[in-house]
């Protein structure tokens, strides 16, 4: 007898339908997994057998051959434990095939036949939805994250026994009611009040966030350049729907979506250290897994001790920084993953971290201070538009008991210049203004003339390079639409050439 239980694959980001036909014919004993299955997919022919059984079902003898189809996509994972299971009590005659029509059955099974999580499970919803399919059997545990997408009735399944008299009828499980979907308020990040004195430096945050510019900070150890990039995001604007479940089904795939959160709601922060891998940075594996790159997508990506890092992962960085995707390529295929984040960078400007310091005395000479510096290619900081110097704090300042200007009134600023920016941009696909490429700037960074006279001055003393000169005129923009103002005018540009690198030229 054969019976047919559709699952889903996740590939990249993506899901995948593939059809579970489970057939027992008379032979020996035997039980048969066919269709590019992995070592997990293997091991799920002990876990079937054991959790039937178990369930107080009967496990049919003679022989069992389980296709997952097409054949042609590699399977991995055991999420392909609880179709499989149906499909076998099924094609014994335990279970009509046709209750299980309009259906996708994703689980792992215990040997008890209780019902485990999976990852990915937003991708497949999704899949599941665009597919056609009515219903979705997930693991109990995985439903709110399930039913976060809408028109798809969503069955939590705590065992196989439970699913099985579902399906008959005997005893029927009531779908997850999406009411009960709970979506934690977003953790309070660091307040901007709280860090005392680097007016310049909150400022040129500020414009960062305002047009998801990248940033370097350069200063001793001490300064606060960790304080404030991890304050950074609490002046970030809230994200919208859309990006809350492109950043949920990221850490979905990834397996580190919390069983408490079905939904990330905040803005990503991530800070690797700088030991990190070139796989562990962009993505990578026998079966491709999103990097740290793409777990910062829609948020920030701080790299603390920036020339720490080794060479080769540094410079991987700047094609995402261009194109906000990295691709990851294998003998079986390519993965695209999303990594539209702002990066977040600090370094100290030598070693021991006090060169040019006004209190400390440099124990550095000046070659260890010059190879120090160029760990950072010149191709990769002109890929970052912000960069700014975080000088010691003085006591007065630290002493201080006033606090500064809350992240609430920043936010606001921010969020009031993304507007003006969205507003410009509507018919693109681009979000911000440093999404802009040199057509967009041509069009929407025109300068008069007493700005194109500053700009060549500037060029010519600066020794900008092309990239630099447009990314200039994108930071301007940004500065005019803090401002309010329609136009860019030379005020606005000399702004953002402060932010251009001295130690670099």
């Amino acid at each position: 007898m054969l019976a047919k239980v559709h699952s889903c694959a996740v590939v990249g980001l993506e899901g995948a339908i593939v059809e579970v036909e489970v057939d027992t014919s008379r032979g020996l004993p035997s039980f048969t997994i066919v269709g590019l299955p992995d070592t997990a997919v293997q091991e799920s022919r002990e876990r079937v057998q054991a959790a039937i059984k178990n369930a107080g079902l009967s496990f049919p003898g003679g022989r069992l051959t389980v296709n997952l189809a097409p054949a042609a996509l590699r399977k991995e994972g055991p999420a392909y434990d609880l179709p499989i299971a149906l499909g076998t009590v099924a094609a014994s005659g335990q279970l009509r095939p046709e209750w299980l029509e309009g259906a996708l059955v994703v689980g792992e099974l215990s040997l008890d036949g209780s019902v485990r999580h999976v990852r990915g499970i937003l991708p497949m919803a999704a899949l599941a939805r665009k597919e056609g399919f009515g219903r979705l059997f997930v693991p109990e545990g995985d439903a709110a994250e399930a039913a976060l997408l809408p028109d798809l009735e969503v069955i939590p399944v705590a065992t196989l026994t439970q699913l099985v008299n579902h399906l008959s009828g005997v005893v029927p499980v009531a779908a997850f009611d999406r009411r009960h979907l709970k979506t934690p308020a977003p953790p309070l990040a660091t307040d901007f009040r709280e860090v005392r004195g680097q007016e310049h430096v909150k400022r040129a945050l500020e414009v960062a966030a305002a047009g998801g510019h990248n940033v370097l900070m350069l200063g001793p150890p001490g300064a606060g350049k960790t304080l404030l990039a991890r304050a950074l995001p609490s002046i970030l604007p809230a994200m919208t729907v859309e990006e809350a479940l492109d950043v949920t089904g990221i850490y979905s795939v990834a397996d580190l979506l919390p069983s408490e959160t079905p939904l990330i709601q905040t803005r990503p922060f991530r800070a690797p250290h700088h030991t990190i891998s070139h796989a562990g940075l962009v993505g990578g594996g026998n079966w491709p897994r999103p990097g740290e790159i793409s777990l910062a997508h829609r948020g920030v990506l701080f790299l603390d001790e920036l020339p720490e890092f080794g060479m080769r992962v540094l410079e991987v960085l700047r094609q995402p920084l261009e194109d906000k995707v990295v691709t990851i390529s294998r003998a079986r295929g390519s993965h695209s993953f999303p990594a539209n984040f702002m990066l977040v960078a600090a370094m100290n400007p030598c070693p021991c971290g006090y060169f040019g310091d006004p209190r400390r005395d440099c124990s550095c000479s000046s070659a260890t201070v010059t190879r120090y510096q160029k760990r950072i290619s010149g191709p990769l900081l002109d890929r970052i538009d912000i960069h700014v110097e975080v000088p010691r704090v003085e006591f007065e300042k630290l002493t201080d008991d006033r606090l500064g200007e809350s992240s609430e009134a920043i936010r606001a600023r921010v969020e009031a210049g993304r507007a003006r920016q969205r507003r410009r941009l509507e018919g693109t696909s681009l979000q911000s203004n440093a999404d802009m490429g040199p057509a967009e700037v041509r069009v929407f960074c025109p300068l008069d003339e007493p700005g194109r006279t500053l700009i060549r001055q500037a060029m010519n003393q600066l020794q900008l390079t092309a990239r630099a000169f447009h990314r200039v005129l994108k930071l301007g923009r940004t500065i005019a639409d803090l401002a309010g103002a329609e136009a860019i005018t030379p005020a606005h540009l000399a702004e953002a050439l402060q932010y251009r690198p001295r130690r670099w030229g």
